[in-house]
């Protein structure tokens, strides 16, 4: 039986969380289909594997990065994947991230017989609602080009009610969670988790507002700072500022700062839990990551993810100034960093607590892992 030609539209694949996706998926998807990887920009920091033709719409693209220039490259894009499409007989186009959607509906009404799917990694109510005219863009951009498409996913129930309320997406949309590879032998074994004098704790991501780093080191300010220490895995723009913030509290000494890094997991297994200090996300890698290595997990309750991951989407009510333990791990409310400091100072003094989540949220992973969530991606775009 021949294979069907799948073109995958992204950006670009520098690091980011739907680029690991895609990076994820590649190898499986080149077995069952004949798969071209089309991007914007010529930025590719994951490898891809053999097999997989790479096509760059915009190779000496320098427009800046405004509204205008966003129209014509919308525009621009459009056509040039339209003809892609059409020369290289494609079956079936999956997108990822708002351009990319906007593109895959556009070239999907020309191409009849082409089934598109495409896949939201926002929460496009709050990523939208800063900018008044973003959000009057997003009110009319979303419901006129993403119901041109044949199916959505998200990562999370919460995006998918977001854009059916708010933004009037009504194609069928479903939810895949995020792929992850689980070793067995690369995780922290339960048994081996013991009581010690310092907690070593770690949060991955870029440093900027929406991350909201500044609340752990906040938090790390209302405990005994010699009993904890914190790394911090990942730059951005704020990076000095919270450099100065840690400074000014006197917590150089307990705190870390790694930059980027590449090799997270190794990172994860050398600490005693992990921290999410985020104020939203679209749905965070690095819990799963984390869960996967082995690693209880505090969370805020943030839009969108760390509800589904930590506790199957059950609500909680967590009161101001303290956390809740959940199914897989602990959470607080957002931006609560004396809720936080209680969540760390309750890891430090139960061993056994971080015990238990160390095993159960190894388990939660597993429902996570690669096949199990291939098997649901390959299925959507078979339709």
């Amino acid at each position: 039986m021949d294979k069907k030609n799948l073109s995958i539209l992204s950006l670009n694949m520098a690091f980011g969380g739907a680029q690991r996706v895609i990076s994820i998926f590649l190898p499986h998807l080149v077995k069952d289909y004949n798969v071209s990887l089309v991007l914007f920009k010529e930025l590719i920091d994951f490898e891809i594997p053999d097999g997989v033709h790479v096509e760059i719409l915009f190779p000496e693209n320098n427009l800046k990065n405004t509204f205008f220039t966003k129209i014509k490259e919308t525009l621009q894009a459009s056509k040039k994947y339209n003809m892609f499409v059409r020369e290289n007989n494609i079956d079936i186009s999956m997108a990822f991230l708002a351009l990319p959607n906007i593109v895959n509906g556009i070239v999907g009404k020309k191409n009849k017989e082409l089934r598109t799917v495409i896949s939201e990694r926002c929460f496009p109510s709050l990523m939208y609602k800063a900018n008044k005219s973003s959000q009057f863009i997003a009110n009319f951009v979303i419901p006129k080009y993403y119901n041109q498409n044949d199916a959505l996913f998200s990562n999370s129930i919460n995006i998918n009610e977001d854009l059916k309320q708010n933004f009037k997406v009504e194609i069928p949309m479903s939810v895949i969670y995020n792929p992850i590879g689980i070793d067995e032998n690369k995780r922290i074994l339960p048994e081996s988790i013991e009581e010690k004098p310092i907690l070593n704790f770690i949060s991955v991501g870029s440093i900027y507002q929406a991350k909201n780093q500044k609340m752990i080191v906040s938090a790390m300010s209302h405990l005994k700072k010699v009993n904890y220490h914190y790394t911090q895995a990942g730059a951005g723009v704020l990076e000095n500022d919270l450099k100065s913030y840690t400074n000014n509290l006197g917590l150089n000494e307990q705190t870390t700062f790694l930059g980027n890094v590449t090799n997270v997991k190794d990172y994860l297994l050398k600490n005693d839990c992990f921290v999410l200090s985020s104020n939203t996300e679209g749905f965070p890698n690095v819990v799963l990551e984390a869960l996967a290595s082995g690693l209880p997990v505090i969370s805020t309750n943030c839009k969108t993810g760390p509800l589904e991951l930590l506790n199957g989407n059950e609500p909680v009510e967590i009161k101001d100034g303290d956390f809740v333990k959940c199914k897989y791990g602990l959470m607080v409310n957002v931006d609560d960093d004396i809720g936080l400091a209680k969540a760390l100072e309750y890891f430090k003094d139960n061993t056994e607590a971080r015990q238990h989540y160390s095993e159960v949220g190894f388990e939660r992973a597993k429902q996570n892992d690669i096949p199990n969530i291939y098997v649901q991606v390959k299925h959507l775009l078979n339709g």
